[in-house]
C-alpha cells in the first residue's frame, strides 16, 4: 500500500470511528461512513468492502494506539494499593466516560458477529484480549501486595477474574442502567475492601 493510500485508508478509520462512537455498531451504515470522510463510495469501497471490515480495523486501530488518554504516572515506590486504586480510577473514568466511547459499538459488533454467525479470529477478539490482560495484570498486583503484606487473598487469579467481570458488567450498567456514579464508587470500594488488610 503506498503512502498516500496508506493515509486515506487512516483518515477513513479515524472519521468512522467517531461515527461508531456516536453511533454504536448496528446503526451505521456504509454511506454514513462516505459522508463523514467526505469520499466517494467508489473511495469507500476501495479500501473496505463491508461495515463489519471498516470496525475490525478501528478495533485494530485502537488496540495499537493503546487506546489510553491521560493515564496518570505512579512515583516510583508507589505501593500494590496504590496502583491498584490507580487501576481503578482509571476503570472509574472509563465505565462513566459517554463521549467518545466505543464501548456500545464494541459489545453490538460481537453480538452481531456471534449472531450472525461469523468467525472472529480469536487474536482479534479485543473485549476477550482486554479481559485476559487485565487478569494477569490484577493477578500479578494481587500476588505483590500479599508478598508485601499489604493484601490478603487465598485465590489471586480468581480474584483478578472476579474484579475484572465486575468491571465489564459495570460497563455495562453504566449505559443500560443509568446507574450513578455513587453506586459505582461503592462496587469499586468492594472490591478494594475485599483485599485490603484493616
Amino acid at each position: 500500500m503506498g503512502e498516500k493510500s496508506g493515509q486515506k485508508r487512516n483518515h477513513i478509520l479515524e472519521c468512522a470511528r467517531r461515527v461508531f462512537a456516536e453511533k454504536g455498531f448496528r446503526d451505521v451504515t456504509m454511506q454514513d461512513i462516505v459522508a463523514a470522510c467526505n469520499i466517494s463510495r467508489g473511495g469507500l469501497y476501495l479500501h473496505f468492502d463491508s461495515i463489519e471490515e471498516i470496525f475490525a480495523s478501528v478495533l485494530r486501530m485502537e488496540q495499537e494506539s493503546g487506546g489510553s488518554e491521560g493515564s496518570e504516572s505512579l512515583p516510583a515506590d508507589a505501593t500494590a494499593s496504590d496502583i491498584l486504586a490507580l487501576f481503578m480510577k482509571e476503570q472509574k473514568k472509563e465505565i462513566l466516560r459517554k463521549k467518545n466511547s466505543l464501548t456500545i459499538a464494541i459489545y453490538e459488533y460481537y453480538f452481531h458477529m456471534s449472531l450472525s454467525k461469523k468467525k472472529i479470529n480469536p487474536k482479534e477478539n479485543i473485549i476477550k484480549q482486554q479481559f485476559e490482560t487485565g487478569v494477569l495484570i490484577l493477578e500479578n498486583l494481587i500476588r505483590d501486595g500479599i508478598s508485601a503484606g499489604e493484601f490478603y487473598c487465598e485465590d489471586p487469579r480468581g480474584m483478578a477474574g472476579n474484579i475484572m467481570y465486575t468491571l465489564e458488567g459495570l460497563k455495562v450498567a453504566a449505559r443500560t442502567l443509568n446507574i450513578s456514579e455513587a453506586a459505582i464508587d461503592k462496587e469499586l470500594l468492594y472490591i478494594m475492601q475485599g483485599l485490603v488488610f484493616e
